[in-house]
């Protein structure tokens, strides 16, 4: 149902959350702000944040906080981004100790503006996690380098457990949603990810747009380049300047594209309304 006064959609009570507020983990948002570290857990207003800083899985989002591109559906900001901190690689890992984190993902903004796009960085921040905190285990979410392979294998070789990058939405969909972003290059991307031995994530929104058959086709599409586990959630509308909701995909609909995946053949769908890229992470290393 439409709200008259607006014209968007009504969210659904069962879709109706409390937010984890500042206080509750006041201690793990100082060791954040000591180092001045950003967290695709607030940066995106993730509505998991709190079970998974619980289950100690974390990701942090580094080069920044400002995008170079102004995907449609995204909450971080976009603008022209600040040099990159030399430093954060080992600000991070850090961080990882202090926090106990015991699964770790990282995020980033992307950097058009940076030759590498920020691949070094990346490189080095893996680095340095795993040799403060061995224990712990690591997924890189990488944007999509330009589809510059050579950069991938930048992060490949630095060694995450996880290497993911999201598809956000179907194909017919993306020119929509993403700025500059192509469907095809990311499938490239993940095809390269695959063909290198490691396990390749990747994960897509409803409420788009998009079809069932549409969903459908997208996981064919992911198995096709080698992409076993895989994401989806509901979209959810930051603010009036992003895309509104098409439509609310109700936790039936959620558990049937579970099960059609795993059917299909993934290895892991977590497919559930709330549902973002990091919701129990730390499951899908083994």
């Amino acid at each position: 149902m439409k709200d008259s006064k607006t014209d968007y959609l009504r969210k659904p009570d069962w879709l109706r959350i409390k937010l984890t507020t500042a206080d509750d983990y006041a201690d793990l948002k100082k060791v954040l702000n000591t180092g001045s570290l950003n967290t695709i857990c607030e940066s995106g207003q993730c509505p998991n944040k709190g079970e998974c800083w619980k289950n100690g899985t974390a990701t942090f989002m580094i080069l920044g906080d400002i995008c170079t591109r102004n995907c449609k559906f995204c909450a971080v900001t976009t603008g022209r981004p600040q040099t990159p901190d030399l430093n954060e690689p080992g600000k991070v890992a850090d961080a990882v100790v202090d926090m106990k984190v015991k699964h770790c993902v990282l995020t980033s903004v992307d950097r058009d503006d940076l030759s590498d796009g920020g691949a070094a960085i990346w490189a080095e921040t893996i680095k340095a996690i795993k040799k403060k905190s061995p224990y712990t285990t690591l997924e890189a979410l990488i944007p999509d380098f330009k589809g510059k392979i050579e950069l991938v294998q930048k992060v490949i070789d630095a060694g995450p457990e996880i290497i993911s990058h999201n598809l956000e939405t179907v194909r017919r969909l993306t020119p929509l949603v993403r700025t500059h972003a192509q469907y095809d290059t990311s499938l490239k991307v993940l095809e390269f990810i695959a063909s290198k031995g490691m396990k390749a994530k990747s994960g897509i929104m409803t409420g788009l747009g998009e079809t069932d058959d549409e969903i459908y086709e997208t996981m064919d599409d992911l198995l096709k380049v080698g992409c076993k586990i895989m994401t989806i959630g509901q979209y959810l509308q930051p603010s009036v300047k992003h895309l509104p909701v098409k439509r609310y995909v109700s936790p039936e609909d959620f558990d049937n594209y579970r099960k059609i995946g795993l059917d299909k053949g993934f290895r892991f769908v977590e497919s559930q309304p709330l549902v973002r890229s990091s919701y129990h992470a730390e499951k899908h290393v083994n």
